[in-house]
């Protein structure tokens, strides 16, 4: 029996999944860790709560599944994206890795806009300098942490610490090296270009691979402390969202997947690498070689839900506690209740500014249409819908640019709504369906790993076998002509506003 391990280190935890070579579940363990803010907007953790989590983890399923070692054919990684680890000549972390969601690196950002040119930016690493990406925390570093920086031998992401540890290997893959903002990403290597105008040196970076190819095998020291066997193969891997794209079987052009998380994710694959010159959506290389994806994002999807049910439907919560169901099954119901339109209530989804694709840090979250007739109900829908509108908006982008995809799955926490789901169908005129599969990027990574082994002859084929769909939700016509005039009110309030969200920010100063 040959089986495959899927690592997925999160924000939050790191959760390891084993599967058999059919892709099913064998057993799965996942491990918390904290998450430091020394300061307002800053965001960071220690590598070292990664590799114990991923310790403990690996042992956990080997030991609950009660397989021997050397039934492990190889291993995929995936992990969160962006996050600056750096290590001294001995492998050891210098400081705690900033993260994906750290903002303090705006200043950075500039003086990378400055050094390369925005329209040269774009049209090599495609995406505008955001305080998100990597490269603008290395700047931050060397410009703040000096002893640091000048003690620094080796740059990796997150996961790729992870990598490190199982293999004693610096190596990267091609997707998640994408959101560094140092990788020349229509031709899938490092920028010799921009690292030159940045100044760093390229002997920091670790090796980059296509995402299904063998990277490193563990160590000696590594299988004793999780129980792998040594020489076990360890893949590329995959970043989060590409990770997922594998795991949803979105690696073929025309197909996407929506995610409705915390944040919000409209992904679609493509086989060429579509930028879009304005920097609207993100262009990255995905996990099948040769190809790339488009992706928008919505900084406050599922927040806008919970912000919602944390303010007004506490009650909810509390009647869900004691039926035993989800307070969001309750308040999906309420929402049913409610017209198209929420008795003509707008919601614009801007609690944590926006990305995709006003990239504007300042804009905030309106109500529009706000009157004494309208309940809480009212506006749980509007914010259902202003998700989706938002969303829509994502989607429109990559309609611009060519990329326009036939089929839609939904993810994440708000896929499981039938509801939202129905709203993403009639919104975007397509059918929208789910995997029957939740397991994401661990399976992704775990598909990845079985290519590499030779157990799948490419990541297409294994995706075509092994995920399955659930039938899709239709778009209804009449529905679809309802929200359309909607949405185009929608469209038009961020141009309205935004003066005033600028103003208002100001304020504030």
């Amino acid at each position: 029996m040959k089986l495959l391990l899927g690592i997925d280190l999160g924000t939050s935890a790191t959760k390891t999944v084993l599967f058999d070579e059919e892709c099913r579940v064998v057993a799965s363990a996942s491990r918390e860790y904290p998450l430091y803010q020394p300061r307002n907007g800053w965001a960071e953790q220690d590598p070292e709560d990664w590799w114990l989590a991923a310790k403990d983890t690996i042992g956990q399923v080997m030991e609950s599944a009660g397989v021997a070692a050397g039934d492990i054919a190889g291993i995929g990684i995936s992990g969160q994206m962006h996050g600056l680890v750096m290590l001294d000549r001995e492998g050891r972390v210098l400081r705690r890795a900033i993260l994906w969601c750290d903002q303090r690196t705006g200043a950075q950002c500039e003086e990378i806009t400055q050094l390369v040119g925005a329209d040269r930016l774009i049209a090599v690493t495609a995406n505008p300098a955001l305080t998100g990406f990597t490269a603008s925390k290395i700047l931050w570093v060397r410009k703040h942490e000096p002893e640091i920086y000048a003690r620094c031998a080796h740059i990796l992401l997150p996961k790729d610490y992870l990598r490190y540890r199982l293999t004693g290997e610096f190596a990267t893959e091609v997707s998640d090296a994408s959101g560094m903002q140092l990788l020349d990403v229509p031709h899938r290597c490092w920028s010799e270009e921009i690292l030159q105008k940045l100044d760093i040196d390229p002997i920091l970076l670790a090796k980059v691979y296509e995402s299904p190819e063998i990277t490193g095998e563990v160590t000696k020291e590594a299988a004793a402390d999780t129980g792998l066997r040594p020489g076990t193969p360890v893949v590329g891997g995959a970043g989060d969202n590409a990770a997922a794209a594998v795991g949803t079987g979105v690696v073929t052009e025309g197909n996407a997947f929506t995610t409705l998380g915390t944040s919000g994710v409209v992904y679609a694959h493509t086989d060429h690498p579509a930028i879009d010159p304005q920097g609207r959506v993100h262009t990255f290389c995905c996990a099948v070689p040769g190809s790339w994806h488009v992706m928008g994002v919505t900084q406050a999807a599922g927040l806008s839900l919970k912000w919602l049910r944390d303010t007004m439907f506490l009650d909810a919560v509390r009647t869900a506690e004691g039926m035993g169901v989800d307070p969001y099954v309750l308040m999906d119901r309420q929402a049913a209740r409610v017209p198209i339109g929420s008795n003509r209530l707008l919601y614009l989804p801007y609690l944590m500014g926006e990305r995709t694709p006003h990239l504007d840090p300042d804009c905030r979250g309106a109500f529009i249409g706000l009157s004494a007739m309208h309940t809480r109900y009212d506006m749980l829908r509007a914010v259902m819908e202003g998700v989706v509108f938002s969303q829509r908006d994502s989607l429109e982008v990559l309609r611009e640019m060519g990329v326009n995809p036939q089929t839609m799955l939904a993810c994440g926490g708000g896929g499981r709504s039938p509801l939202w789901r129905q709203m993403l169908a009639d919104v975007y005129g397509c059918p929208v369906a789910t995997t029957v599969s939740q397991e994401g990027p661990a399976l992704g990574v775990a598909i990845l790993a079985g290519v590499g082994a030779g157990l799948y002859p490419s990541v297409q084929e294994a995706c075509r076998r092994f995920v399955r769909i659930n039938p899709a939700q239709e778009p209804s016509a009449e529905s679809s002509r309802e929200y359309e005039r909607y949405y185009q009110l929608y469209r038009g309030l961020y141009p309205a506003l935004k003066d005033s969200y600028k103003v208002l920010a100001e304020l504030g100063e």
